[in-house]
C-alpha cells in the first residue's frame, strides 16, 4: 500500500513540477516594440508588400532546392554497396544520377543557372 501511495505521489509531483517550471520560465518581459512587431524577413512591414524582386533569383533558388533534395537522396548510396549483389543495387542509383545529370544539363542549356541576364 505504501508503494502505491509513493508511486501516485511521484506521478503527480513530477508533472506538477514541470508545469510550474514552464509557467515560471514563460513569464513575459515588459513590452518591447521590436519584439511585438511582426517578423517580415527583413522587409519593413510599414511599406507595401508588392515590391518587385528578381525572378531569376527565385528560379535559381527553386532549382537549388530541387537539386539539393535529390542530392540528399543519394546520401545512403554507400550503404547499399554492402549488399552482396552490388550490380543490381547500383543500377537504380546510376539511373537516378543520369536523370539528375540530364536535368542539370537541361537547366544549363536553358540558361536558368546564369545569374546575369
Amino acid at each position: 500500500m505504501k508503494l502505491l501511495t509513493t508511486s501516485i505521489a511521484i506521478a503527480m509531483l513530477i508533472p506538477m513540477a514541470l508545469i510550474l517550471m514552464t509557467i515560471m520560465t514563460s513569464m513575459r518581459m515588459p513590452k518591447n516594440r521590436e519584439k511585438s512587431s511582426p517578423y517580415e524577413c527583413g522587409f519593413d512591414p510599414n511599406h507595401t508588400a508588392r515590391t518587385p524582386f528578381s525572378l531569376r533569383f527565385f528560379l535559381l533558388a527553386v532549382i537549388f532546392l530541387i537539386f539539393d533534395v535529390e542530392i540528399a537522396l543519394l546520401m545512403p548510396l554507400p550503404l547499399i554497396t554492402v549488399n552482396p549483389n552490388k550490380f543490381l543495387t547500383l543500377i537504380p542509383a546510376f539511373i537516378f544520377l543520369l536523370i539528375l545529370l540530364l536535368g542539370i544539363l537541361h537547366e544549363w542549356n536553358e540558361k536558368s543557372l546564369d545569374w546575369t541576364p
